[in-house]
C-alpha cells in the first residue's frame, strides 16, 4: 500500500509529519485517530485529528495535498448531510413502533 507524509497542526502531534496509509481513492482517511495510553492503566485518551486541504496553487488553484488539523472535540466525523441519510431521516420521522394497548393495566 502506498503511504503519504502528511503533517499535522494542532494538540500533541503540533508539527510532526508522519507516513499515513492512502485509501483505494489514493487520499488518506477523513478522521485519523491515535490511541494515546493513560499512565494508571486507565482507558486510552483518543486524539482526533481531521483531514483538511493543505494549500492550493497560486496560479490554477489546484489542490497541494492534505494536512490533519486537532480536533479538540473529538468528533468522530462529519457524516452525510443529505435529506434522505439515515441519521437525519430517523429524528425527522415518527416512530413506527405500535403502543402496547396492555401498557395501562
Amino acid at each position: 500500500m502506498k503511504s503519504e507524509d502528511t503533517p499535522f497542526v494542532g494538540g500533541p502531534l503540533d508539527g510532526r509529519v508522519l507516513p499515513v496509509l492512502l485509501g483505494l481513492t489514493g487520499h488518506p482517511p477523513k478522521t485519523y485517530r491515535v490511541p494515546v495510553p493513560d499512565a494508571n492503566g486507565g482507558p486510552p485518551t483518543v486524539l482526533v485529528y481531521q483531514r483538511v486541504q493543505a494549500s492550493r496553487s497560486k496560479r490554477l488553484g489546484l489542490h497541494q495535498g492534505w494536512k490533519y488539523e486537532y480536533d479538540p472535540e473529538g468528533k468522530l466525523g462529519r457524516g452525510l448531510k443529505w435529506p434522505w441519510s439515515k441519521t437525519d431521516a430517523k429524528a425527522d420521522r415518527p416512530s413506527d413502533a405500535t403502543p402496547d394497548p396492555h401498557a395501562d393495566e
